[in-house]
């Protein structure tokens, strides 16, 4: 039974986040939105993104956020409670620089036909962001290191996208694991999701019928049975988005069900509710033996840790506690990167 501890997460090192009153905060941090081109199979196509990092300097080392079925970018910038539940803010404030993205078909990026956006093709965008990250094509910034930092289906287009992949310096899993109850996770998408050409607002959009999104005031399952304040249930139904539906039948074989993780070959944290027993398991509950669970789906060589977020479901960044996990995230960067 072998479990890789990482030094700041073993210890009890935590960050103190600065407090800075809004107008320090707003001097503090710098945010910019961009769109940057990419091919999608024989296609062009635009990714829409935000940057978000210190003002007084532009790190070396940069995350790249990948957001979860029917969310968008605003998941790691929640426009709620005053930034409170913002990641990217958060981050930058203590020193960290960020980039958030539109996958292909939702947010601010291309609406293509749904046809067309696969699990591969979604991956093979995330490695072309990657690659304009390193090369200075996002805002003028070049950044010799590349984070990637999924949540749940992004978090499966992240491994896809990692694997074999020298660009990338490491990987940040959130809201996944390779003991996802597949029953009840098929069953969501199939009964929990509709049309989003039916939903009042997503509608406006004229997406065809392969365009999903979940039912009015149905994002609660993704907080339960984690705590959630219900203002931020519905902050988080308010900024909602769509998927496209041809992304899982192969993106879900691969991340999840195939070997394809083994081909991480840098360092990786995987952060999990503590109560999401959706998609991770009956292994939660316990970081040594959630790291057990995990340890057959990664190369031996590979440094992989873990944080489980208490009283936290699948969206764990929208838990009151969400703080908790930035800063392991943080402690995480510090081990690796400095």
């Amino acid at each position: 039974m072998a479990v890789r501890p990482l030094r700041a997460l073993a210890a009890s090192l935590l960050l103190s986040a600065t407090l800075l009153t809004p107008s320090a905060e707003a001097s503090a941090v710098e945010c910019a939105e961009t769109d940057l081109p990419v091919s999608l199979g024989l296609f062009t196509q635009t990714v829409h993104g935000q940057l978000c990092r210190p003002s007084a300097t532009t790190p070396d080392t940069v995350q790249l956020l990948v957001h979860g079925a029917t969310y968008n970018r605003h998941y790691w910038d929640l426009p709620h409670d005053g930034g409170r539940y913002s990641y990217q803010r958060d981050l930058a404030r203590r020193g960290v620089a960020t980039f958030a993205i539109d996958c292909v078909g939702s947010g601010r990026s291309s609406q293509p036909l749904s046809a067309l956006v696969t699990g591969v093709g979604q991956a093979s965008v995330v490695r072309q962001v990657v690659g304009g990250l390193r090369s200075g094509r996002v805002l003028g910034h070049r950044f010799d290191r590349v984070v990637l930092v999924g949540h749940s289906m992004g978090s499966a287009l992240v491994a896809v996208a990692a694997a074999g992949n020298r660009d990338v310096a490491g990987v940040v899993l959130t809201g996944f694991s390779h003991s996802v109850d597949l029953p009840a996770a098929v069953g969501l998408f199939v009964e929990g999701l509709r049309p989003a050409l039916f939903d009042p607002a997503l509608s406006r959009r004229g997406g065809d019928p392969g365009y999903l999104t979940t039912a009015p005031d149905a994002r609660r399952v993704f907080h339960d049975p984690g705590v959630a304040d219900p203002a931020v249930v519905a902050a988080d139904e308010a900024t909602k988005d769509q998927v496209p539906a041809t992304i899982v039948p192969d993106l879900l074989p691969l991340a999840i069900l195939s070997p394809l993780t083994r081909g991480i070959s840098v360092p990786v944290l995987l952060v999990n509710g503590q109560l999401d027993a959706l998609f991770c398991g009956a292994f939660c509950a316990d970081r040594t033996r959630f790291l057990d669970s995990e340890e057959p789906y990664f190369a031996p060589r590979t440094p992989v840790d873990a944080f489980l977020l208490p009283d936290a479901g699948h969206t764990l960044g929208y838990a009151p506690n969400a703080g908790d996990y930035r800063t392991a995230v943080l402690n995480w960067m510090t081990a690796h990167f400095g």
